[in-house]
């Protein structure tokens, strides 16, 4: 038994938008059960996004301090943003987001993995990258914004952000798969047998 999500859509009936937003929007559907009635579904559509796991020379993980207000909390993150332009390659989104957020480039990418964030309420695709010989971005630094004013950044050992996950005390979706993905590539292949960064990625198709 080969063990692989496989695409599918059924029915709908109808379909409405409530909600637009400047990013999202919210979306309701009447999808017909296999039974045959009609539910109702409501879920957030979304661009879809990108996150970075940037490993440096001394197995060290770039990671981000950010005010998230849905959750009250302030979170330890990986560099991460959305894909702002319909079909951009998801690739030069996540090295965008690398030098806004923490003025680093890097020399070597690959996909770590793709997840759907929340797929029981959300349609977000994102593609979490492994970015490697990392070094300081050329220029000026990118003038942020709002929450992004008061960002705090650290390397902080792998190892110990795997502590942190299984303890509880780190929560933030693509820090926990990023970081657990990385100990399981360690722990099978290994890192240079991950796939290509230009890999395709169905979720949000994109030209190379």
């Amino acid at each position: 038994m080969t063990i692989k999500d496989t695409p599918e859509e059924w029915e709908i009936r109808a379909t409405e938008t409530p909600f637009t937003g400047n990013k999202t929007s919210v979306r309701t559907d009447d999808v017909v059960m296999p039974d045959g009635s009609v539910a109702r579904r409501d879920y957030q559509v979304h661009p879809g996004s990108v996150a970075v796991l940037a490993l440096d020379e001394e197995d060290r993980v770039l990671v981000i301090r950010q005010y998230r207000h849905p959750v009250r909390q302030r979170l330890w993150e990986i560099p991460a943003g959305l894909l702002d332009v319909p079909g951009e390659n998801p690739l030069h989104a996540a090295q965008r987001e690398l030098y806004e957020e923490a003025h680093v480039k890097a020399g070597d990418w690959r996909v770590l993995t793709d997840v759907y964030t929340t797929p029981g309420g959300c349609d977000e695709a994102v593609r979490i990258f492994l970015a490697r010989d990392l070094s300081e971005a050329e220029g000026e630094r990118f003038a942020a914004e709002h929450e992004e004013t008061d960002l705090e950044l650290a390397r902080v050992p792998a190892g110990e952000l795997v502590r942190g996950v299984l303890a509880g005390e780190l929560h933030n979706n693509c820090l926990v798969v990023g970081v657990l993905a990385l100990l399981a590539a360690r722990q099978g292949e290994g890192l240079d047998a991950l796939r290509p960064a230009l890999a395709p990625w169905p979720a949000r198709p994109f030209e190379s």
